[in-house]
């Protein structure tokens, strides 16, 4: 990754380096984590799924 790099430059590169095999796998994952988060909203729940997406890198704020 340069300083330069833009969004359109990294989907570019996971166009073609990643499989329809990932991508579809890296869809269905975030799919689970929001489908979890809307319909599991007990707060200690929620609370583990927040901390479990930071862990993974994701950022949500």
């Amino acid at each position: 990754m340069n300083a330069n790099e833009t969004v359109a430059d990294r989907l570019e590169l996971a166009r073609t380096e990643l499989t329809p095999l990932q991508i579809a796998t890296g869809l269905a994952f975030g799919a689970a984590i929001v489908f979890t988060l809307m319909f599991l909203q007990e707060p200690m729940v929620h609370d583990s799924m927040h901390n479990f997406r930071h862990a993974a890198g994701i950022t949500c704020h």
